[in-house]
């Protein structure tokens, strides 16, 4: 049998297409031991390059290793908010949120004592309607680029409102 229900109104706003594709201001972030070290050990990580900064240099690198998908941390100020949770839903049109997933592209070699610059934007928006009714999935980018202004990495969020 067809389903014969009306399609809901489109919760996209020109407002919301506008964004699309439009850089963030550039927000810092640090990547240092204790940071590395604490995301390595929540994970089950136990490769010494994500600890030992004697061992990681024998190997040829800077400093320990940031650990996979360990991006840094925002630069933390008592008297403002975090910029960087603010870009991952810009736009609410649903009560319910849920993250649809996360993806990391890396150029680069990330160390502890790196600071990255990384700039954000909404890549995608598409409506779709599932078992619950209707959705709206976002998908966000951040770029990081370390001191140099190199690409070191790129990573997607996929935001799902329902």
């Amino acid at each position: 049998m067809a389903d014969t229900r009306e399609p809901p109104a489109s919760v996209i706003t020109e407002e919301m297409r506008a964004a699309i594709g439009v850089e963030s201001e550039p927000i810092v972030v640090e990547v240092d031991k204790a940071a590395c070290r604490l995301f390595a050990r929540a994970l089950g990580y136990s490769d010494l390059l994500y600890y030992d900064e004697d061992f990681a240099k024998a190997k040829g690198y800077r400093s320990i290793l940031a650990p996979p998908c360990f991006l840094g941390q925002p630069v933390f100020g008592p008297d403002r908010s975090d910029p960087f949770w603010g870009s991952y839903f810009r736009f609410r049109a649903y009560k319910r949120l849920l993250n649809g997933g996360t993806d990391v592209e890396y150029f680069d070699t990330i160390c502890a004592g790196d600071e990255l610059t990384l700039t954000s934007k909404l890549a995608d928006l598409r409506e779709r309607v599932g078992s619950l009714g209707p959705m709206l999935i976002t998908v966000t980018e951040w770029t990081y680029r370390n001191h140099e202004g190199k690409l070191v990495a790129i990573l997607r969020g996929t935001g799902i409102q329902y």
